[in-house]
């Protein structure tokens, strides 16, 4: 029955296609560069460095490979764009419903007493009591002469396919969002094990400068400053643990689960930072599932047009009757009981004080808004590009500068210890060369979880693995959302949370 109704709906739309009113949908144009910006300060790169299906695998981290993955499984904010998504498709059922009859089916038992003229008149004499059985099946049709129809399941399909690509964009944007968080995680790791570290170096120079104290060599001022030195630098580790915990929560929440019963072990890995290449910049039309959702909300708010167009044309409503009806139940499915009436209406509207236009006009200006909306995004998506490629671009150079510096600050700081051991200088120069080695260490690490977060943005900016011909087709949701011509209602499956 699915399947020959659903040719039936194909052939109906295929003879009255002539008659369908409103504008075909033509996708306008968007402004487009040439070439990125920013994209020419490396050299380019072939498109498949990047993995199209699991984008974050450039990050090559097993970890989060399975934190991504239960991203589809127990995210909350895309389990909603799921429903929204479904939501769309029932709306295509709906829609397309109005291309079939309307069917009723009728009973009825009536008892009833009449008043006689005698009775009206006072003589006490009673009334008639009657029975009344009737059956009755009713039908009605109004062909889509107009496409008005054709135009509202056009319509609702491109709004589906709008909704997909939402969908689309939280899971993306889910995936960015992890992605980001655990980088700056894992850099919170690295930041920890350098303050470790140099407290651990601080407290061996506490011990030797107390050991020199007591053999008369240091006086006290240096054997303050060593331990306010080491007692910051470790008051500096623990602070980092309070940016961890948050983000190790906001992973919890992005994965599904309390944070109260989530945790990452700290690593000693180091995340290097991938090469992201960009591509070209008309591709990036159909790598944004923003882009292509925009792109269809375009297409649906022209169909409308046609469905506002539609109404200034009459409706041809086509209606049948059959049933019987009887005093008696006995006599109820005799011949003479039956009865029967087929026929026809048209209706026009000729006068509406300008109501038909206005909506019209109406529907025109939220297509004129919907290029704007989509243009805008299409705007969006090119500056967020440009300024991850921009940001990668400064902070590569900021950081070959940045490892001079370090290298540069560290060999200080032997020159000027050693300069202390040989009594030249006093100890509160080893204290401030010290001090300027951790700094510019730390500036360092935050530099590359810089260069690390604005890659998994230019991913992000650049669509992921995602890509324009993944939106279903109109058959994939007329398939996903079929007509259902039981009269009974559906189902309903409890689920729980």
């Amino acid at each position: 029955m699915r399947g020959s109704a659903r040719k039936g709906v194909v052939a109906a739309a295929a003879l009255l296609s002539a008659c369908t009113v409103g504008p075909d949908y033509q996708r306008p144009d968007a402004p487009v560069p040439a070439q990125y910006k920013e994209a020419g300060w490396k050299v380019g790169e072939p498109l498949d460095a990047i993995d199209r299906g699991v984008w974050w695998s450039v990050y090559q981290d097993l970890l989060l490979d399975d934190l991504e993955k239960q991203i589809d499984i127990s995210n909350q904010n895309l389990k909603a764009a799921q429903a929204a998504f479904q939501q769309a498709e029932a709306i295509v059922a709906q829609a397309r419903a109005g291309f079939f009859p309307t069917a009723s089916v009728n009973a009825s038992a009536q008892r009833s007493r009449s008043a006689t003229g005698a009775a009206v008149a006072g003589t006490g004499i009673g009334g008639v009591i009657s029975n009344q059985f009737s059956t009755s099946t009713s039908a009605s049709w109004v062909p889509d002469l107009w496409g008005k129809i054709r135009r509202t399941v056009e319509s609702n399909v491109a709004s589906a396919q709008a909704s997909a690509g939402d969908l689309a964009s939280a899971r993306l944007s889910a995936q960015g969002a992890l992605a980001s968080d655990y980088l700056q995680l894992r850099m919170a790791d690295e930041l920890k094990r350098l303050l470790d570290s140099a407290a651990k170096y601080y407290a061996e120079s506490l011990r030797i400068i107390r050991n020199q104290y007591q053999s008369g060599t240091a006086d006290q001022s240096a054997v303050s400053q060593a331990e306010a030195q080491l007692e910051s630098t470790q008051a500096q580790a623990i602070a980092v643990g309070v940016t961890r915990a948050q983000l190790e929560h906001a992973i919890a929440v992005l994965t599904g689960k309390p944070p109260g019963e989530f945790s990452i072990p700290p690593t000693d890995r180091v995340i290097a930072v991938p090469i992201i290449p960009p591509g070209l910049p008309s591709a990036l039309l159909e790598r944004r599932p923003d882009i292509a959702a925009e792109e269809r909300l375009m297409a649906s708010a022209n169909a409308q047009i046609g469905v506002a167009e539609a109404a200034f044309y009459p409706d041809i409503t086509l209606s049948a009757d059959f049933g019987v009806m009887a005093l008696k139940t006995a006599k109820l499915f005799t011949e003479q009981a039956r009865f029967w009436a087929f026929g026809s209406t048209l209706a026009e509207t000729v006068f509406d004080a300008g109501a038909r236009r206005a909506v019209v006009a109406q529907t025109v200006a939220v297509f004129d808004q919907a290029i704007a909306n989509y243009r805008q995004t299409v705007l969006t998506a090119f500056q967020q590009v440009e300024d991850q490629l921009a940001g990668l671009r400064i902070l590569a150079s900021q950081a070959e500068v940045q490892d001079k510096a370090v290298t540069a600050a560290f060999e200080a700081e032997r020159i000027i210890n050693n300069q202390y051991l040989a009594g030249t200088v006093a100890y509160t120069s080893v204290i401030v060369a010290q001090q300027t080695a951790l700094a510019n260490a730390e500036t360092a690490v935050n530099i590359r979880q810089g260069r690390l977060v604005a890659s998994a943005a230019l991913i992000q900016a650049l669509g992921g693995g995602w890509d324009a011909s993944q939106l279903p087709s109109r058959e994939r949701i007329e398939e996903d959302a079929p007509l259902n011509f039981s009269p009974f209602p559906p189902a309903v499956e409890v689920r729980t949370p």
